[in-house]
């Protein structure tokens, strides 16, 4: 498996991961499928914007990840939120593992401070996966989403970088 910049070429892959996760879980609170387009045009502002966007390649995207601020203020210029999300197939083979390691990597290297995931309460798998890495509960927002006909918990977790 290869951790990578994302291209254009990925984005199928990338598109397809997303919406079976919009689809089938509640990691994304949404319950629209994304057009091709939305995801063009989250990889370009992310690419305009000198931001990561990785994908972890074993013959295909097997899974994605990136990160962008945590909120638009200067204050907050050293924090950054992210995501990643991996192919139902390729989950538990350390797919998700690889990818938060190499954007943590790339957050450092930007100097930025903290990393913060937005993580679905009932996540327990995100979650084991990210206190592997380090991140630790930062709070819980009750009932803050709707999908699927009930109300969902948002964890914050953060890592200082």
């Amino acid at each position: 498996m290869l951790i990578r910049d994302a291209a254009e070429d990925d984005l199928p892959g990338i598109l397809a991961i997303y919406n079976h996760v919009i689809a089938h879980t509640t990691a994304v609170y949404t319950e629209t499928p994304a057009p091709l387009e939305d995801r063009r045009a989250w990889l370009n502002a992310r690419r305009d914007a000198r931001l990561p966007v990785l994908v972890a390649d074993d013959g295909g995207v097997i899974g994605f990840a990136s990160f962008g601020d945590f909120r638009p203020w200067p204050g907050y210029a050293r924090s950054v939120e992210h995501s990643v999300h991996v192919r139902e197939d390729a989950r538990g083979r350390g797919v998700g593992s690889a990818l938060m390691r190499r954007l943590i990597e790339e957050a450092q290297a930007r100097d930025k401070h903290v990393m913060i995931g937005g993580i679905d309460a009932a996540n327990t798998a995100s979650i084991a996966l990210h206190r592997k890495l380090g991140f630790f509960d930062a709070g819980v927002l009750r009932e803050v989403a709707q999908k699927f006909g009930r109300s969902l918990d948002l964890l914050f977790m953060q890592k200082m970088l």
